[in-house]
């Protein structure tokens, strides 16, 4: 497979401003939670990604009326059928496991590629699996490479999450929206997206409530109808950006953001030393020539997000002193050191915690392990 190559020649500062996307994580939980809905739904701010074509296209495998444009999609699940979704779409796609607590909602069974070409034994989705059992749902998947789910009927149930994961989170809610009584999700997931797409099922008559707390709890109802809804802002593309504009700005805006979401790292580039100017819906980033040195722990949220440790990283070396990065939530996650060290970084990793001295970068021919790295290396 060919490789994609960006070239960039450094040493401008970066003006102007940039409008944020809506929500990545939002917007592959939501697209099928659209499929429990009897009457059309209208999806609003989607990002212009492959995630979102992808799970149009899994939707039309259903045999529902899609249309996507631009960043609007219409969705009219009238003529729906439920079929076995094809694995090779399945496997390209971690997110579509969210088909199966939509689809288990709406029709007591589904049969579905693993996800993510996910592999049998202890896997990220046992969490997702345990909160399906719970409500009473079978689950096989002996031929190794589907899985069958499949219930009577879906009675609520209380359920506690033995690891804070927002893909378990949302997809027991999706299954307990259209369950029979009430289900109380414990030790849940409060990531703004996961509020996202509990606003969303209630748009469409759901009732769940506690979202962005560690306790929700979801009432059953009977059937869902048509709504329209509007994705939120991405706050991991708006923290890149603000890490960009802190790195190699004059003067940046950064429009569309909820502010709030992205706290724990304004708070942290406050302390670094960063101009930033906080509006309702935007930011106005600054650069400064050097930087405060600065401690960094990943945390679930509302804590620092994963998700930003490798883009604040280069700004780092600006500072007056060394500074410390540590990740608790995916430890393993600093391939993008020894690219750096490429570029005459001073930085070195070990056991899940990265020490990174004042340096002054050189260009160099890097390679990108994943996509925030790449946002790492841009930067």
């Amino acid at each position: 497979m060919a490789q994609e190559v960006i070239k960039i020649k450094g040493g401008r500062l970066l003006n102007g401003k940039v409008d944020i996307s809506g929500a990545k994580n939002s917007s592959v939980a939501i697209i099928p939670a659209s499929l429990m809905s009897t009457g059309p739904v209208t999806l609003e701010g989607l990002p212009k990604i492959s995630d979102v074509e992808t799970l149009v296209s899994l939707l039309e495998d259903l045999n529902i009326t899609t249309s996507l444009d631009g960043t609007t999609l219409s969705v009219d699940p009238t003529d729906i059928k439920n079929m076995v979704l094809p694995n090779h779409k399945v496997e390209s796609l971690r997110a579509s496991y969210y088909m199966m607590g939509a689809m288990l909602g709406r029709f007591k069974k589904c049969v579905i590629g693993l996800p993510g070409g996910c592999p049998l034994g202890p896997r990220p989705i046992d969490q997702h699996l345990k909160g399906f059992k719970a409500l009473g749902a079978k689950v096989d998947e002996t031929d190794g490479h589907t899985m069958k789910l499949e219930a009577d009927k879906l009675i609520g149930a209380n359920i506690y999450l033995d690891i804070v994961s927002v893909g378990a989170t949302i997809n027991i809610m999706l299954a307990a929206s259209l369950a029979e009584g009430q289900t109380m999700i414990e030790n849940a997931a409060k990531e703004p997206e996961v509020v996202d797409v509990a606003n969303f099922l209630n748009s469409m008559g759901a009732k769940v409530s506690g979202a962005g707390t560690s306790s929700i709890k979801i009432t059953g109802v009977e059937r869902l109808h048509g709504s329209r809804h509007a994705i939120i802002p991405d706050r991991i593309e708006a923290g890149t950006y603000m890490c960009i504009a802190a790195a190699s700005g004059e003067r940046v805006v950064i429009n569309n953001i909820i502010p709030k979401h992205v706290e724990p790292l304004t708070v942290k580039l406050k302390e670094l030393g960063v101009g930033i100017e906080v509006g309702d819906d935007y930011m106005i980033v600054k650069s400064r020539n050097q930087y405060n040195s600065v401690d960094i722990k990943t945390l679930v949220y509302p804590g620092f997000a994963t998700d930003l440790q490798q883009p604040i990283t280069p700004l780092l070396f600006l500072a007056d002193g060394p500074s410390f990065v540590t990740d608790t939530i995916y430890p393993e996650r600093f391939k993008h050191v020894k690219e750096l060290q490429n570029m005459n970084a001073s930085i070195d990793s070990d056991r899940g915690t990265a020490t990174i001295k004042p340096s002054t970068l050189k260009g160099a021919d890097v390679y990108a392990s994943d996509l925030r790295a790449g946002a790492c290396l841009i930067v």
